[in-house]
């Protein structure tokens, strides 16, 4: 197991994988509600504010080409993201 980089009040949720093999979440205990990205071979985080605050992102779903599509269920909106640095 490996801590989340939010720290202890990090709250992650919603969850998924990319074709790739990276990890996908949020934090959603921080504000703004950040999207981790996970390389499990790497153990390295990415991370990033999710620009609409998120509000509590519950669900995740990867797509065959990489990208991950996010409800933003506090603020009802739908996001998606293709990488992180």
């Amino acid at each position: 197991m490996w801590p989340s980089p939010g720290g202890a009040g990090s709250a992650p949720y919603g969850i998924t994988i990319t074709p790739d093999g990276l990890v996908w979440y949020s934090e959603s205990g921080v504000k703004p509600n950040t999207i981790i990205q996970f390389n499990p071979k790497t153990e390295q985080f990415a991370r990033a504010a999710i620009p609409s605050g998120g509000g509590t992102v519950r669900n995740m779903a990867a797509t065959s080409d990489g990208r991950v599509y996010l409800a933003c269920s506090g603020v009802n909106k739908v996001g998606v993201v293709e990488r992180l640095p």
